[in-house]
């Protein structure tokens, strides 16, 4: 029964382009129909059709052309039968009225006296209790219809389908028990063409996707090709954009390799349109450098910090250590990794890495061998306010020498800082703690031999807390406005599950003392990202206006990955090269750092940072 409501569904969809063709032509039959039932009502079975006159056809054509005038002038036409209600009802009173009206006067100048009074008086009642009771009909059984069709959300959705490949025929399995319906399925490969996958049909190729999604009133498109190769994948959802629907998409191959459902459809995500296809990573070597081992992690529960996390839960850690400040953040990454890995040794730890005491007795408890030091602030306009450059200090500088000297007193066999883009000549007191951060680690791989320290450094990171994406998300749910900074500036971006899996990749080849640089392809400008975003969700750019706000302070229109005096050399994989530093730390850096824990003002720790990082250019001045 299901089948037959989705075909009529599809059949009034497919009329819909013609509605008000079609509304006159049904409201001409009924006005007719009325005609003959007046007839019927005044003379009975037995002579309402032979008491007729021999002009009364052409009386009868007469009135349904002016009943069909007076209600295009009324705008009738225009209304749609399944949202009729009173103010409908109320214009085809009228319209009904005025035709009646007119229509008697002019029968009664002609003379056609062989028409009943009575026929013409009563004919604009019968008329409008036809008309009126086609559109209840017509809504009752649409929202019937509805009813029956409809999934949880209520309503369903009328999506078009880009691909008609297996991810299409697993998604049609699933998806129309989730309130979609799908009216079509589009894909380039003639050998498709006019085929049927579960019942739906293969309509054209993706350049018809306009005309279709226009013809068949679609809501939204699905874009169901998974396989597709990042480029190709990235041209087939701009070409989806193009329709002004929201477009949706089927988990990506990766993501259908990790568990994903086909039929769970979400929506296209920055790393839709921004990633890049996924690099090849010695697995045999992390492997080597994970599997079996005792990890720490610090700020395992931040973005960074839990997608490490999860990506060192793949290699078989015999034991991970999660190291974190905020209780909420680590409950939530321990339930994740206790469900997906049963087995997994997870210890959780509530500690705060500017604690050296607590480090001391976590790290001589569990004894790790890997350590991923992720805990920083990096919000740069916050850590550009007077009253929190005293926290970045002590958090960015100051944790990472406390969970350094911890990691050298454990006998920790390889440290890894997570750094920033930000730390090339730094404009922010955040960029310029990051990089007295590379510092400390360079400093401590020329100390301790025993222990690897090795820096990874990248830009931005899609949907990590405190970025761009999802607060432009959330802006365009509310309606607008978008704000960015400035027209021109632009950023670099990685998603979190790559960067994550190449800071692994540098834990297991760094050698120590290395400040490794991930290659984050093309910068991107944010005004061209919050319209991409605008245009996925379904909006014209002219319904979510974008504000610019003006830069932050401390923030730079365009990030660099490596100053201008260095060099960078390849590495194995791909993405990661090794930059050669010219600022090297002085051998007086342990005793500015205890200088450092000691300062307690704005213009202290912005003067300190402008001694220790030679490059920094502060967006203010310190005083003195």
């Amino acid at each position: 029964m299901t089948r037959l409501w989705l075909r009529l569904d599809a059949l009034l969809a497919r009329l819909r382009r013609w509605r008000q063709p079609l509304v006159m032509a049904v409201d001409g039959l009924v006005v007719a129909l009325c005609w003959n039932v007046t007839y019927l009502f005044r003379l009975g079975f037995e002579r309402w059709i032979s008491a007729r006159p021999g002009y009364d056809p052409w009386v009868m054509l007469g009135l349904v052309v002016l009943y069909l005038a007076v209600f295009r002038l009324f705008g009738v036409p225009r209304g749609m039968w399944r949202f009729s209600g009173f103010g409908e009802v109320k214009r085809l009173a009228l319209g009904c009225f005025v035709a009646g009206l007119v229509g008697a006067v002019v029968v009664l100048m002609a003379q056609l006296r062989e028409v009943p009074r009575a026929v013409l008086a009563l004919h604009p009642v019968v008329a409008l209790m036809g008309l009126c009771t086609v559109r209840i009909g017509y809504r009752m059984l649409y929202e019937h219809m509805r009813a029956r069709l409809a999934g949880p959300q209520g309503e369903p959705r009328r999506a078009l389908v880009l691909g008609a490949g297996e991810a299409a025929r697993l998604l049609l399995a699933g998806v129309q028990h989730q309130g979609y319906l799908i009216l079509g399925l589009l894909d380039d490969d003639p050998a498709k063409q006019q085929a049927r996958i579960g019942g739906v049909p293969v309509l054209g190729p993706l350049r018809d996707l306009p005309r279709h999604a226009a013809r068949l009133g679609a809501t939204h498109v699905i874009v169901a090709m998974p396989s597709l190769r990042l480029a190709e994948r990235r041209r087939v959802i701009e070409q989806a954009a193009q329709t002004g629907l929201p477009v949706l998409t089927v988990p990506s191959a990766e993501e259908l390799r990790e568990g994903s459902q086909v039929s769970r459809v979400r929506e296209i995500e920055p790393e839709d349109l921004l990633g890049r296809e996924p690099v090849t990573l010695d697995e045999g070597g992390i492997s080597e450098c994970l599997n079996g081992r005792t990890v720490l992690v610090t700020g395992a529960g931040g973005s960074i910090g839990a997608e490490l996390c999860r990506q060192v839960a793949r290699y078989g850690p015999g034991r991970l250590v999660l190291y974190e400040l905020s209780e909420y953040a680590l409950y939530t990454i321990e339930q994740e990794l206790g469900r997906q890995y049963p087995h997994l040794d997870l210890v959780r730890v509530i500690g705060d890495v500017k604690d050296l005491a607590h480090l001391r007795r976590t790290f001589a408890a569990w004894r790790p061998q890997v350590v991923f030091h992720a805990a920083a602030y990096k919000h740069v306009p916050l850590m550009e306010e007077e009253h929190n450059t005293w926290a970045a200090l002590q958090n960015n500088v100051l944790g990472t020498w406390r969970t350094a000297t911890a990691a050298a007193e454990a006998g920790v066999e390889r440290f890894v800082l997570i750094s920033t883009d930000k730390a090339v000549n730094p404009t922010s007191v955040m960029g310029a703690t990051k990089r007295a951060a590379e510092m400390i680690v360079s400093h401590y791989a020329g100390q301790v031999p025993g222990t690897r320290y090795i820096a990874v450094r990248f830009g931005n990171v899609l949907g990590s807390s405190g970025s761009v994406i999802p607060k432009f998300k959330e802006q365009i749910a509310h309606g607008g406005p978008v704000t960015v900074t400035h027209p021109d500036m632009m950023r670099y971006f990685m998603t979190i599950p790559e960067a994550a899996r190449l800071v692994i990749q540098a834990a297991a080849m760094g050698e120590g003392g290395q400040v490794f640089v991930l290659d984050m392809g093309e910068p991107v400008r944010i005004v061209d990202l919050a319209r991409h975003l605008i245009r996925l969700a379904g909006h014209a750019p002219e319904d979510i206006p974008i504000v610019y706000t003006g830069l932050r302070p401390g923030e730079k229109l365009y990030e660099e990955l490596l100053a201008d005096s260095d060099a960078t050399v390849p590495t194995p994989i791909a993405r990661l090269r090794i930059a050669r530093l010219e600022h090297r730390p002085s051998e007086a850096l342990p005793a500015a750092l205890e200088e450092a824990a000691g300062l307690v003002s704005d213009a202290q720790v912005r003067r300190w940072l402008c001694r220790i990082v030679p490059e920094y250019r502060p967006s203010r001045v310190p005083p003195g």
